[in-house]
């Protein structure tokens, strides 16, 4: 730490001292039976007892949830669950985050939103009501009631009144609202396609949620390919603007690097064109990648895969495909499709390859930019027109591309693109390697997709008048064959909403990720009947500050979410185009398993022998994510009645900085430090309680000198503390390191406490503000402590004194003074030789220290004849270490 001279003056009880000032003295003795302390007894324990800890928290969890409701804002945002009936240790983990952050913020002066609800459509719910007979909204509402309940006991402070349900009316109807916006924006359509069918669940799944052996992510089922109608939302018009986005975003844990290797590099486009059977239109719209949009006007032909839906499917032009077709060489068919951009027909054919680049299955050819496609089309003799005149100096512009000739490729570029978009032809930059959203769910318990398909009109969109489309009540869900909702004939069988006649219903229902998609705009507004949000509340809140998660959701859910916002601000819904200012991902909670070799079985812990003569061989004793199935799970009730709350909060935040995993073993980790640390804070509240009943006064005259240096130790400690822990909690996050300087602090106050507690308010004045900083963790064991320090403190109380509404302290203005000069310690291999004065402009750059420190006294002393191997310069504290030869 650095020393600067002008500090000690400023100093203020140096300073008070000197002028022969006294401190305030105590105001009175508390009286040791004052039912303020922390229970109905109100009698103050010497040692912090497991039961002790009980009897705390049954006191201060009520009025600390009371009193959690300023006027600058901070939205903290943790992942809602899916309710599934019991809370996990990767709950408490996040939630503990959430609301620590929340306290902290709310501590500073802000108006926090810390809001929770429930995602909760979904398969889970719907297997499980299969299996027990029962309807998936009761399921899901009990589950609901108990989660909350548990939720509650941790001493969570959400803002329950904005809580949202998806599976609810009055959330799922403003989901179709945004429904219908992107299909009236153009986004969401559909279309016959190859997708991955889960045999077990009975429903499609997205890419996402295959693993890398073909297998679905929930059901562990080997997937299938089947071709069916869906509908996608055309995420692809976003990849570019949603990439360039996340260079403004501060970073995010390595999820950047994830989102932009998920949308992958812009640098092409899709064309729209309609194809022709023997000059005659078929109605069908086909869009075709191409990595070099400037040369539209020299395609020569598309071509599409072999398992494209055209050759498969219902489409019009499926049996002319079928009759071209000719297994393992390119194939020319006698369809051509209309550029309707160019305005110029190509034939389409079809390519001996199995793939395409990335997931590509329609391409525009054009042989002045590629050699492969050149090829293509000398082989079936195609014509094209040149497009691409190169210059000496290699430069290359266009030819025979109308308004676009004689630009730069990169001219022509933009001008093709941004004008294909106008005409809504295609023209938006992606890339080969990504998909459009398909969101289609072939069961029962999601948001119904509002549609209805009529015979004359086509695909319509219900009115906004008439939503919600609500979910018709069944009398039993079987999750096998068609979608469920088919067996729903009243609910099926509706009128056109434009032509009045005959019409049925969608049937699919929406992938949950839509309704996760949005959710944090409505906890903005939670309750407004008449829009999804208002936009000056959405705008007020957004973006959210902090979004709390877990890394598995890095990729789509982030996309989605994402995507949504930027379409709503295109759709002048809100001001913001990036939902999320910062993401702060948090990792697991594992637990140790053990498996029985060769059958790879798992072992419940009392089933082996530890002693050395267990005759059960184990293939291996392993870390992994904590499940029943493993036997390795902790039940968060059953945690908390073993440790308490604050116990449990504080391991949690300290065992690891919130992105890494956490290994839970109760008897080797930090839970046991976290307890003596809890136990020495007390303990320190309890010496002060007792010194204070002997009703001396403080007289800071009575320090002697080594009083005086330890009394000025312990404040710039304590502005250190705050201003570190302070950093820790708006900038990096690294609670764990935040505690451990709160545990510094304890330390140092411990070994003060005794020697010269009755003659000096210092102490008191800091375990105040340690009080304070330790107030935001475990709320219920401050809030006692706090009441026996506060009488002295009146000067730096607020709120009336009252302990639950205390502001984060502040650091003294006297120990921001930037000195002018940093005295350096100077070790030569770790052995202190004594102390260089540097001026605090180079204190950090180690090559201008070296230099001035071989320059001193001291240097010239013990340096100017050894050979330096290295100099290394603390970036914490004023020290640097020279280590060399000896």
């Amino acid at each position: 730490m650095r020393v600067s001279v002008r500090r000690l003056a400023l100093y203020p009880l140096f300073a008070a001292q000197r002028r022969g000032a006294l401190l305030s003295p105590f105001l009175h003795q508390i009286s040791p039976r004052s039912r303020t302390l922390f229970s109905e007894t109100g009698v103050w324990e010497k040692d912090y007892r497991t039961e002790t800890r009980r009897k705390v928290e049954e006191w201060w969890h009520p009025r600390i949830m009371a009193q959690w409701r300023k006027d600058k804002k901070f939205y903290v945002l943790s992942m809602f669950p899916y309710p599934s009936g019991r809370l996990h240790m990767g709950h408490v983990r996040v939630y503990t985050i959430s609301d620590t952050i929340g306290h902290f913020q709310k501590m500073r002066g802000h108006q926090v939103l810390n809001p929770m609800g429930w995602d909760a459509f979904g398969l889970p719910a719907e297997n499980a009501a299969i299996e027990r007979g029962l309807d998936p909204e009761d399921w899901t509402k009990s589950n609901i009631q108990s989660m909350r309940e548990q939720l509650d006991t941790l001493g969570l402070c959400f803002n329950w009144d904005r809580e949202v349900t998806t599976c609810l009316p009055d959330y799922y109807r403003w989901t179709q609202y945004l429904f219908i916006k992107l299909f009236e924006a153009g986004l969401a359509y559909q279309k016959e396609a190859v997708v991955n069918w889960d045999p077990v669940d009975q429903t499609v799944l997205a890419d996402e949620q295959v693993d890398e052996n073909g297998h679905s992510w929930r059901s562990g089922a080997l997937v299938e390919q089947k071709l069916l109608t869906q509908w996608f939302i055309k995420t692809t018009n976003y990849a570019k603007p949603l990439l360039d986005a996340l260079q403004d975003l501060p970073e995010w844990y390595g999820v950047k690097a994830m989102q932009a290797n998920w949308i992958g590099e812009c640098t092409g486009c899709y064309f729209d064109f309609k194809l022709k059977v023997n000059g005659k239109e078929t109605g069908e719209t086909l869009s075709a990648y191409s990595s070099s949009p400037e040369t539209v006007y020299g395609a020569a032909y598309l071509a599409i895969l072999p398992s494209h839906r055209l050759l498969h499917g219902s489409s019009s032009v499926r049996s002319a495909l079928q009759e071209a077709f000719q297994p393992g060489r390119d194939s020319l068919t006698d369809i051509t499709a209309h550029n309707l951009f160019t305005g110029r027909e190509v034939p389409l054919v079809i390519s001996h390859k199995e793939t395409f680049d990335d997931y590509l299955d329609t391409v525009v050819g054009v042989p002045d930019c590629n050699e492969e496609d050149l090829s293509v089309a000398r082989a079936l003799n195609l014509s094209w027109t040149s497009v691409l005149k190169t210059h000496e100096d290699g430069t290359q512009t266009l030819i025979n591309s109308e308004e676009f000739s004689g630009l730069t490729r990169e001219q022509a570029f933009n001008s093709i693109t941004q004008k294909a978009k106008e005409q809504k032809v295609g023209g938006y930059l992606t890339s080969s390697k990504l998909r459009d959203w398909l969101i289609s769910r072939q069961r029962y318990w999601g948001t119904p997709i509002p549609v209805v398909h009529c015979g004359s009109c086509g695909p319509v969109a219900v009115p906004e008048e008439e939503l919600p489309v609500t979910l018709p009540k069944l009398p039993s869900i079987t999750g096998k064959g068609a979608s469920p909702l088919e067996a729903a004939h009243d609910w099926v069988n509706c009128k056109c909403p434009r032509c009045k006649g005959p019409a049925r219903r969608e049937t699919d229902t929406m992938d949950t990720f839509v309704d996760s998609a949005w959710y944090y705009f409505r906890y903005t507004d939670p309750h407004n009947a008449y829009r999804p949000f208002e936009r000056h509340l959405a705008d007020h809140w957004l973006p959210v500050d902090v979004y709390i998660g877990g890394k598995e959701h890095a990729v789509m859910h982030l996309y989605y979410a994402r995507f949504l916002c930027h379409f709503c601000k295109d759709q002048g819904l809100v001001a913001h185009r990036e939902p999320f200012r910062k993401l702060l991902v948090q990792g697991l909670i594992k637990g140790q398993t053990f498996k029985l070799a060769g059958s790879g079985q798992y072992l419940k812990r009392e089933e082996i022998n530890f002693t050395g003569t267990c005759c059960v061989q184990l293939e291996g004793v392993t870390w992994e994510k904590m499940s029943k199935s493993k036997h390795n799970g902790l039940d968060p009730q059953d945690v908390v009645q073993q440790y308490g709350v604050d116990t449990v909060r504080l391991y949690i935040l300290y065992a690891a900085p919130p992105e890494q995993d956490i290994l839970w073993n109760a008897k080797t980790d930090a839970l046991a430090g976290v307890l003596r640390w809890q136990s020495r804070l007390w303990q320190l509240v309890t010496k002060l309680r007792a010194a204070r009943q002997l009703g001396d006064v403080p007289n800071p005259r009575l320090l002697k000198k080594k009083e005086l240096a330890e009394a000025k130790k312990i404040w710039e400690n304590k502005n250190y503390a705050i201003q570190e822990v302070t950093t820790h909690f708006t900038e990096d996050f690294l609670f764990n390191a935040a505690i451990s300087r709160l545990m510094g602090l304890t330390n140092t106050l411990s070994v003060s406490v005794l020697s010269y507690t009755l003659k000096d308010s210092t102490v008191q004045k800091v375990l105040s503000h340690q009080l304070f900083l330790y107030n935001l963790l475990p709320r219920s064991q401050t809030s006692p402590c706090l009441c026996q320090v506060k009488q002295p403190l009146s000067p730096i109380l607020q709120h009336g004194g009252d302990v639950l509404q205390q502001s984060w302290p502040t650091v003294d203005p006297e120990y921001l003074e930037v000195p002018d000069f940093v005295e350096l310690s100077v070790l030569i291999n770790n052995k202190s030789c004594g102390m260089v004065t540097v001026p605090v402009q180079v204190s950090k750059d180690t090559s201008r220290v070296q230099q001035l420190v071989l320059e001193s006294p001291v240097g010239q002393k013990f340096l100017s004849e050894r050979n330096i191997k290295r100099a290394i310069l603390s970036p914490r504290t004023a020290l640097i270490n020279f280590l060399v030869d000896e």
